[in-house]
Formats: C-alpha cells, structure tokens, sequence
C-alpha cells in the first residue's frame, strides 16, 4: 500500500513508551492507522487491484465476531510495522476498501479509534436506541463512540475537563 495519510493514537504513544498492551517488538515501524491505495499486490491477491482506495486494519488476525485471544497476536504498529513510512505491506485479509464518500485523512482514523468505540457499544452488551452512554474525555474513542451511540439513538452524557489560563482543572459535564 501506498500510505498517503496516516493518523496518531494515544496507543501508538503507548507502544513507543513501552506500555502498550499485547506484542511488541524492537524497531518496529509505529503506528497503527492509515490509509492508501494498492501500489503492488503478491500473485494471487485478488480482493484489491492497484489504484483502490485501502485502509489497514488495527488487528489484522480479527475477521469478526467475539475478540479471541489468538487474535491478538499481531498488531500494526507493535510487533508489525505500522503505517508511519510511504509504503507498508499488508495481508489481503488485513485491509478494508475505503468507501468513496472518506477522503484518506478521514478514513486513517477509523482502525483503531472508531473500532474501539464501535465494538464498546455493540461486543457485549449492545446500545439500543432510548439507553444512556457515557463517554469519557474527548479522545478518539470518545468522540467516536459519542457519534456512534447517537447513531444507535441512545442519549450521552459526556464528561471532559478543560484546562483555564490560570491552569487550574475545572470539570465539566455537557448533555
């Protein structure tokens, strides 16, 4: 894949501090998510042709379903090299067609962030529309999950803090 946009986690600073969750591994290229097309393919790939729009995806063991140990065994940006680089080498398994309406800035938000928030409110107990969520902070979960529960009509209650010019902390709770 040619990476033509790639976008910053709070877990891709985790992973380069050393405490990220799962497998990691000495020089290893960071980051998890980006977005591209296909500048060359293996033979026999064919869900993709050169020129699609592609981005990677966060866990690239993970078809669907309940989350399995076995497939976080390998992650972008941890233990395989990631999407900070011009060029990054994927599975034909481990990567999504961007739809047509995402531009590659847009769409290399969507791996890790939004699928955090997608499979909080739909894994194991899935939003309804009338139930309440609670986001917290204004990260890239947050603010994904936020959407995605109103998508899903469930009503949210947000919680953030803002730091004044006098740099004390007051807290705040939007509706």
């Amino acid at each position: 894949m040619r990476v033509r946009t790639s976008s910053l986690n709070y877990r891709d600073l985790m992973v380069l501090q050393g405490g990220g969750r799962g497998p990691t591994k000495i020089g290893v290229i960071p980051l998890s998510d980006g977005a591209g097309e296909v500048a060359a393919m293996g033979d026999g790939v064919t869900p993709v042709k050169i020129g699609d729009r592609i981005a990677g995806c966060f866990h690239p063991r993970w078809f669907g379903g309940p989350i399995k140990p076995d497939y976080l065994t390998d992650w972008l940006g941890a233990n395989l090299d990631g999407m900070l680089a011009e060029y990054a080498v994927l599975s034909e398994e481990a990567l999504v067609h961007i739809p047509s309406h995402l531009s590659f800035e847009e769409a290399a938000t969507l791996p890790c962030a939004a699928v955090t928030g997608w499979v909080a409110l739909t894994g194991h107990r899935r939003v309804t529309a009338g139930d309440a969520v609670l986001t917290q902070g204004s990260g890239g979960v947050s603010v994904f999950a936020l959407q995605l529960a109103r998508v899903l009509g469930a009503r949210v209650i947000a919680t953030t803090w803002t730091r004044r010019p006098s740099d004390s902390r007051r807290w705040e709770l939007r509706m």
